[in-house]
């Protein structure tokens, strides 16, 4: 029972210790919405259940869970990989924190409403911005912000892909405001990650804390390879019954390796390298120990640079040759489409909201972040003069790189910044920086809280399916708001309820 008392009085400094934060809010600065409890430190209704579980284990128990998640997780080989400066690198446990966020199923609605609305409009935009233009025509978006883009491909202009879909795998990252609002922070079109750690998390919080699960209606996410293997069947040329499908890798060095052998194993697919891979006569084939079995649809996590060394990159070794023309062709579906990345510019980003009303005639559901475009010279004085006090991201990029996070950068490196903006605008974008909001972690023996944002993941087969949770991503340094795991962020598992 000691152990109860010392976690109930430690639960108690915890709450008080928002009382700096009230006093903020008076003074009229900003305050991170703190998804766990309200205003008054009573946690929210949906997680009482869960808070009163916390009082009764006490301290002791929930160290035990935490170390039971980790070695769990190591024993099972769920890493990540993170390069340092030298470009090696270095495999880590991934990070894991054992209470779960909780989203209700109303909050839920409206992201899944949204995040639908979302996708379908960006997927008819690629497939506009590839054959007619018309949204350049009509000047809703500027035609030398998309040319000027590192991702659009003159390339594959006037090819068509199975069913008109360019985005099947999609990974929008969303954040709440300080009054709570879900906001898209940036879409990721290409090759988005970390649905394996999704799964994994849920996999772990199950096996570790089942009591949890016993006082909620918890909503499934371990269906979604199911749902991916069903959507790419969909694409194939030859029809889904005998359809033939690989993911292709660029190799165990690639930071997302993990998932990438996660996702094969668990569709029952072949996990091929581009040297697993031929193309003749416009045609893929996999190499087998029986003989070459032709390809119709390939899940590929090799960025678009690199995918055909005929057509993109010609240094690239871990493409396939020829396999862009084959697409071409109608004879293989590639997913998510080359291409796609240019709906996932960050530049392009702040068009988001006009694409949705030009294409679907509706107000967008979940609002955008105000994004300041470098490439006009108003917003590029203004951040200029404001740089303390913006988010400053190159648009290619992701992963917590190229970006300078203004409140915590130095003189030099604002410096720094401002000179490759005035070299290269069209490469950058600002945003105000946001107060992500946060939730209560179980870090070292001690419950902190910490800022996070949310990734939910979407398929589009035959429908767009949002899986109901997502990966959370939480930034474990105190005060920071940069979540991204390269970055030494961790995760948590993500609770949608059922009605």
């Amino acid at each position: 029972m000691g152990h109860v008392v010392g976690f109930t009085e430690m639960l108690r400094q915890f709450q008080s210790g928002g009382a700096g934060q009230i006093q903020m809010q008076r003074a009229g600065q900003s305050m991170a919405y703190h998804e766990f409890y309200q205003d008054d430190f009573r946690p929210r209704e949906h997680y009482l259940p869960m808070w009163e579980h916390i009082q009764t284990t006490g301290q002791q128990i929930l160290g035990a869970k935490a170390r039971d998640a980790h070695l769990t997780l190591h024993t099972e080989g769920v890493t990540f990989t993170v390069y340092s400066n030298d470009e090696e690198g270095i495999e880590r446990v991934w990070p894991f924190d054992i209470l779960p966020r909780i989203i209700t199923a109303i909050e839920w609605a409206q992201i899944e409403a949204g995040l639908k609305q979302r996708i379908r409009a960006l997927n008819l935009f690629l497939k506009d911005l590839y054959h007619g233009q018309r949204i350049l025509k009509d000047g809703v978006v500027p035609p030398e912000l998309i040319y000027r883009g590192k991702d659009f491909r003159r390339e594959i202009m006037d090819i068509t892909p199975p069913h008109d879909i360019y985005t099947h795998i999609s990974g929008v990252d969303l954040i709440r405001d300080e009054d709570g609002r879900y906001l898209v922070l940036e879409d990721n079109l290409r090759t988005p990650s970390g649905v394996s750690y999704m799964i994994e998390n849920r996999i772990v919080e199950r096996r570790i804390l089942p009591e949890f699960f016993a006082r909620y209606r918890v909503r499934r996410v371990e269906h979604y390879p199911a749902l991916l293997l069903q959507a790419l069947r969909h694409l194939s040329p030859r029809g889904a019954e005998d359809a033939t499908i690989v993911v292709l890798t660029p190799g165990i060095f690639n930071s997302a390796y993990f998932e990438h052998t996660f996702l094969a194993k668990e569709m029952g697919v072949e996990l091929a390298e581009g040297r697993d891979l031929v193309c003749k006569n416009d045609k893929v084939y996999l190499k087998t120990t029986q003989g070459l079995r032709q390809v119709d649809v390939v899940y590929r996590r090799v960025d678009d640079d690199f995918l055909d060394p005929l057509v993109f990159r010609s240094d690239s070794e871990l493409g396939v040759a020829g396999i862009i023309n084959a697409w071409r062709a109608g004879n293989v579906a590639l997913a998510n489409a080359p291409g796609a990345g240019i709906a996932d510019d960050k530049a392009v980003y702040a068009y988001v909201p006009d694409i949705i009303r030009y294409y679907l005639g509706e107000s967008p559901i979940l609002p955008s972040v105000p994004t300041y475009q470098m490439t006009d010279h108003q917003d590029r004085m203004y951040v200029l003069d404001n740089m303390e006090k913006m988010v400053i991201k190159a648009v290619a990029e992701s992963g917590g790189y190229g970006m300078l996070m203004g409140p915590s950068s130095t003189t030099a490196q604002r410096a720094e910044f401002a000179r490759k903006i005035e070299e290269n605008p069209r490469n950058y974008i600002a945003q105000p920086v946001i107060q992500l909001s946060r939730h209560i972690c179980y870090l070292d023996g001690e419950l902190e809280s910490r800022h996070l944002d949310l990734r939910p993941f979407s398929i589009y087969g035959s429908d767009i399916e949002v899986v109901p949770g997502g990966l959370t991503r939480v930034a474990m340094t105190k005060g920071s708001l940069v979540v991204n795991s390269s970055q030494g962020g961790g995760s948590k598992d993500t609770w949608v309820l059922a009605d």
